[in-house]
C-alpha cells in the first residue's frame, strides 16, 4: 500500500484536495474510517487526504469514527496532520474569513470515545495539544493567518445557546468548534504532529444580535474560502519541517503503550 508522510483531514464542505490521487480502503481495528483515504503528491511530498465527515457529509460531528480515522492515517505512515475546520468566533477580534492557528483546546464534548487506551496505565501528555513546530510552519505561509487562542469543542450537532456562547467567551476562549476533539488527542496517541487550521465562518450566538448562526451560513462561508484553504495547505506542506525528534512523537519512547501504533 502506498505510504504518505503528511495528511490533511478535510472539514465541512472540504471533500477533495488531491489531483491524480489513488484511493485506498483501509481496514482498522476500530471500524471503518470516514471514507477511503486518497494519496497523492503535493509540492513533492506524499500526502493523504481524508474527508472528516465522509465524502457526502454522511457523519455528523458526534458520529465520526475518530479512532478509525487516526489509526488509518498512521497505518499509512502519516506523521504530520493538518486539520482545517470551520469554527465560530467568540470574540469581536475575529470575524468571518479569518484563519487562525490556535494553540489551546478545551473539551466540552459528552459522548465520544477519546482514547485508544482501554487497559492499563498510559497517560498521554497534552498540556500543549497542537504541535508547535508544525503550527509555526503553517502560520508562516501567509501574513493574514492569526496565531494563538483557545478553541472550545462542543458536542453538537446543535449550535450553542446564547448563554453557553457567552459563558465560553467569558472564560477567555476565542473559537468554538464541533470536531477538534478527540481528533487532536488521538493524533498525539498515534505519535503524530497535529495542527488545527481554523476558518472562522460565523459569529457565535453570544456575539450575534440576530437569530444566531445557522448551517447554511457556515457551509457558504467555508465554500467561499475553499480555494484559499487549498492554497494555504499546499504552501504549508511544501515547508513542513522534519518531524523526527519532535515531542509529539517521542513522548512515548520510554513508556510501554497498552495499545498498538501501526
Amino acid at each position: 500500500m502506498s505510504q504518505a508522510d503528511i495528511a490533511v483531514i478535510g472539514g465541512s464542505g472540504f471533500y477533495a484536495f488531491l489531483s491524480d490521487a489513488e484511493e485506498h480502503v483501509v481496514e482498522t481495528p476500530y471500524g471503518d474510517p470516514s471514507a477511503p483515504v486518497a494519496i497523492g503528491s503535493v509540492a513533492g511530498r506524499r500526502v493523504a487526504f481524508l474527508p472528516r465527515h465522509g465524502r457526502h457529509h454522511e457523519f455528523p460531528p458526534h458520529r465520526i469514527n475518530y479512532r478509525a480515522n487516526a489509526w488509518a492515517l498512521r497505518s499509512l505512515g502519516v506523521r504530520q496532520v493538518l486539520a482545517p475546520c470551520a469554527v465560530g468566533s467568540l470574540t469581536p477580534d475575529l470575524g468571518p474569513g479569518d484563519v487562525v492557528v490556535p494553540d489551546q483546546l478545551v473539551d466540552r464534548t459528552l459522548s465520544r470515545t477519546q482514547s485508544f487506551v482501554e487497559t492499563g496505565a498510559c497517560h498521554v501528555p497534552f498540556a500543549d495539544p497542537y504541535c508547535a513546530s508544525t503550527s509555526r510552519a503553517v502560520a508562516g505561509v501567509a501574513d493574514d493567518i492569526r496565531t494563538g487562542g483557545t478553541m472550545v469543542v462542543v458536542e453538537g450537532p446543535r449550535f450553542s445557546t446564547r448563554a453557553e456562547s457567552q459563558h465560553y467567551a467569558a472564560q477567555g476562549w476565542s473559537l468554538i468548534n464541533m470536531t477538534g476533539h478527540p481528533e487532536a488527542v488521538l493524533a498525539r496517541e498515534m505519535r503524530q504532529c497535529y495542527v488545527a487550521i481554523a476558518l472562522v465562518t460565523d459569529l457565535d450566538a453570544g456575539l450575534e444580535v440576530g437569530s444566531g448562526v445557522g448551517q447554511a451560513e457556515v457551509f457558504r462561508r467555508f465554500s467561499e474560502n475553499l480555494d484559499r484553504l487549498r492554497g494555504l495547505l499546499s504552501d504549508a506542506i511544501a515547508g513542513l519541517p522534519d518531524p523526527t525528534g519532535c515531542t509529539c512523537e517521542t513522548w512515548a519512547d520510554d513508556l510501554e503503550l497498552t495499545y498498538d501504533v501501526p
